[in-house]
């Protein structure tokens, strides 16, 4: 049988939860209240971006607010809809948390989402799925550098290039992969391209943690003929 992987670590927006939407609305409505223009092109080019990068591109289109207070009011416009609407899952995510939890393999969220957020999404989850967080605010890179998926791994004190990150944007594909760990795109509103530093699933749909365990070995048997 093969081995398991040490750990998962997931991405969150856009790989478990599908809240990009609610980013994007979020994001035109408070550009528009400055009276810019912010259409779903622009927003696509923030999908798995930092928040203060985010922050940044927002002022340039006419958002006289800091960057903290930017974050502030498009993380908390987002956790209004996620208490209001429920957690929006993408196929198979929970499916495959519950697996990996059965056979006792840990998992890491992942996030450039601020922790007040994440917590709202992990609480609101009917079991325990993660046994350790990283957020947006507790890193000083985001994605695309790989500062949060190793923070994670030593948090779980595990080798990185033992784990399977699971990611659905490049931003954070480069993260993870950049971290060494084996990574799975899984892309939703923006295309991923295959350039072969990852495997590209098109859903998580009736995967489980033996197709995980396949990845990390195909990774590992890689990593020895290179």
């Amino acid at each position: 049988m093969t081995d398991l992987p040490a750990a998962v670590l997931w991405d969150m927006d856009g790989t478990i939860v599908d809240t990009e939407p609610y980013w994007m609305d979020a994001e035109t409505a408070l550009v528009h209240s400055f009276g810019g223009t912010w259409t779903h092109e622009d927003a696509l080019t923030l999908v798995g971006q930092g928040l203060r990068h985010s922050a940044r591109l927002l002022q340039s289109r006419g958002v006289a607010l800091s960057e903290d207070e930017i974050i502030d009011n498009l993380t908390t416009t987002v956790l209004g809809r996620v208490q209001s609407g429920g957690l929006p899952w993408r196929p198979g995510a929970r499916e495959l948390l519950v697996d990996l939890k059965a056979a006792g393999v840990p998992t890491a969220l992942v996030t450039m989402s601020i922790r007040k957020l994440a917590a709202v999404v992990v609480d609101a989850i009917d079991f325990a799925a993660f046994d350790v967080v990283v957020a947006g605010d507790d890193v000083e890179h985001s994605k695309p550098h790989p500062q949060a998926y190793l923070r994670a791994a030593e948090l779980l004190g595990v080798n990185p290039a033992d784990c399977v990150a699971i990611e659905d944007s490049a931003p954070g594909v480069a993260a993870a992969v950049a971290s060494g760990a084996a990574t799975i795109g899984v892309p939703l509103n923006v295309p991923l391209i295959d350039d072969g530093a990852f495997v590209l699933w098109p859903t998580l749909a009736g995967r489980t943690v033996d197709d995980l365990a396949e990845v990390r070995a195909a990774s590992e048997s890689s990593r020895r003929t290179a």
